[in-house]
Order: C-alpha cells, then sequence, then structure tokens
C-alpha cells in the first residue's frame, strides 16, 4: 500500500484521517497515527487555546521511545479564528497541516516557510489547479458522497479524483464515500496516492463523538444521507428514524427546503450549534447530524487498530483479484 504520499508525508500507510469537527479530537489523531496513518486534529470547532491543548496531547500521545509519529491538524481558512489557529500550529511545529474552505494562496506561504507540509482540500478542476498555483504539497479530491460540506458541483469521488489527476502534477488524496479497503485500492487505480476517510473513523471508538450520534449512524440505511443547503453551502446530513423521535431537524431543513426557503430562513434555521448539539451531545432531534453516504456501510463501532486490519485485508484482497 506504500505510494509517494507515504514519503511526502513520513507515515507508513497513505491513510488519513478526516479532520472532522466534533469527532477529530487528539484521542482519534493520535490513534490513527500510531497505526501508521495520518491523524489529523479537526480545528474547525476549536479556539486556539483548545487547540493548542489538543496538539500538545496528540504530541505526547504519539511519540515513543523508539519513534515519533505524524499527525496533522486541518484548518477551515474561513474559520474567525484563522490568524491565531496558523501561529499555533506554526509555534508548535505541527508537521502537517490540511486546509479547505477558503483560498489556500492566502497561508500556505507562511505554513510552508515554517516548514509545514500543506494539503488543500478541493471538490473540482478549477480549485485543484489554483491550490497546485499556490504550491500546496497535495490535494484532497473529495467527492459528492462525503459528509458535512461539500462541493456545489455534485461530483462523485471516482469521476473527480479521475478528473484532478489528470489535471495537476502534485499527489492526489481521494476522499469521499471510502470506508474499505477495496475502495482505496480502486482510487489507487485511478491514480490517487492516499485517501482520506471520514465516516469510517468519526464512529470509532476514538471519536469524540457522541455514543447516540455513532449508534445512529449505525441504525441508517441506503438513502438515509441526503445533501441540503445547496442555497448556502451543500452540507450532508443523517436522517434519524426512530419510534420516539418525531420532527427532527433533518425534517424541518427538507420542509423548509421542499417549498423553497429563502437563504435567510435557512440560516434562521440552522441557528446557532447546531452541528454540536447533534454530533457531540448526542441531541438526535435538535441537532445536526453530519456524516458521509458510506454510513449505511457500516455495522459496528471499531478501534482505529481493528480498523486499519480491515482496510489492509481488503486492500490486499482487491489487488489479488485484480491480479
Amino acid at each position: 500500500m506504500k505510494t509517494s504520499l507515504c514519503d511526502l508525508l513520513s507515515i507508513k500507510y497513505p491513510i488519513i484521517s478526516g479532520g472532522m469537527i466534533w469527532c477529530s479530537g487528539w484521542e482519534l489523531a493520535s490513534a490513527v497515527s500510531n497505526e501508521g496513518g495520518l491523524g489529523l486534529i479537526g480545528a474547525g470547532s476549536m479556539s486556539p487555546d483548545i487547540l493548542r491543548e489538543h496538539i500538545k496531547k496528540t504530541k505526547i500521545a504519539t511519540q515513543s521511545s523508539n519513534e515519533k509519529n505524524v499527525f496533522g491538524v486541518n484548518l477551515p481558512l474561513m474559520n474567525k479564528d484563522i490568524e491565531n489557529n496558523i501561529q499555533v500550529v506554526i509555534e508548535e511545529k505541527v508537521p502537517v497541516v490540511f486546509t479547505s474552505a477558503g483560498n489556500p494562496s492566502i497561508y500556505t506561504p507562511k505554513l510552508k516557510d515554517a516548514g509545514i507540509k500543506v494539503v488543500h482540500v478541493i471538490s473540482n478542476e478549477k480549485f485543484a489547479i489554483k491550490a497546485q498555483e499556490a504550491c500546496v504539497d497535495a490535494i484532497v479530491a473529495e467527492g459528492f458522497e462525503a459528509g458535512g460540506h461539500n462541493g456545489k458541483e455534485e461530483t462523485t469521488t471516482l469521476v473527480l479524483v479521475k478528473q484532478i489527476v489528470d489535471k495537476v502534477d502534485i499527489p492526489v488524496i481521494a476522499a469521499g464515500g471510502i470506508a474499505s479497503g477495496e475502495q482505496i485500492a480502486a482510487t489507487f487505480c485511478l491514480g490517487a496516492k492516499g485517501v482520506q476517510i471520514g465516516t469510517l473513523f468519526a464512529i470509532s471508538k476514538e471519536s469524540s463523538a457522541h455514543i447516540n450520534f455513532k449508534k445512529a449512524v449505525l441504525a441508517s440505511k441506503e438513502g438515509y444521507t441526503k445533501l441540503f443547503f445547496r442555497k448556502l453551502s451543500p452540507t450532508r446530513l443523517l436522517n434519524v428514524v426512530a419510534k420516539d423521535i418525531s420532527q427532527t431537524f433533518f425534517s424541518q431543513v427538507e420542509e423548509a427546503e421542499n417549498r423553497g426557503a429563502t437563504k435567510e430562513e435557512l440560516l434562521n434555521l440552522i441557528g446557532v450549534g447546531r452541528s454540536k448539539k447533534g454530533i457531540f451531545e448526542g441531541d438526535l432531534q435538535n441537532g445536526e447530524l453530519e456524516i458521509g453516504q458510506a454510513a449505511s456501510m457500516l455495522n459496528e463501532i471499531q478501534s482505529v487498530k481493528q480498523i486499519f486490519v480491515e482496510l489492509k485485508a481488503g486492500f490486499d484482497r482487491a489487488i489479488q483479484k485484480i491480479s
């Protein structure tokens, strides 16, 4: 499974955990890094002080007497604390930063001057080319199947990865709907040099998401996720179907969009703290539950170690079939 991305990021396996809000704290990031992948701290919901705390804990958890495993931080560029958070990752000498939701040319030079590898998340060809021009080290091509915020083009992962690999000269990391070793092999056949996995790690034992959220993901079936908020920023949400839960945030959004709600109405409906309420606090009725299409593939809460065992075994099976 070794690719050029492993050498670029100094990791054993080209498997990266998504920097997911309310899921990707220091425990998940360090667990993924300690298995040989690249664990990301999701800084989207973190103040500079909280981010620094998670970085310090990850440093301790990923360092043994024999080796020091690499980890990274995911920084949404539209975050109100972005300037301070970038200063924190520089001061703490974080080796890798993944950026998203913004223009990579603004902060990439500063990060690279500090010796940090920079990877940018894109959803279309135009942004991929701009990211390469900004001199990022690699690109994440995230397809329509992904949870949370999505590209307006709604391009699926297999289409997007092939399209981007043919347009750029830097490593491409596939993301969106990937939850098995066989899927990793499929993206490698298209030219991807690594994968970023969200949903599978979001419900791992080490994820900081609430157990209610994890169980709701496991109970989901095909078609239980849906892309909303196309008038704002397309976001994939999970529908909770349970006898003891009536009207949910999902159903409210669906009703509003079906009647053609305006941007202002949708913003008022979202309010503040919806994703924290749903993912971190476990309020399945009133919270915003962001998860990818791969949710329907999952049937148990596993440790990161178990996940890596299964991903590697599935990858090997796929390669043997191809051979």
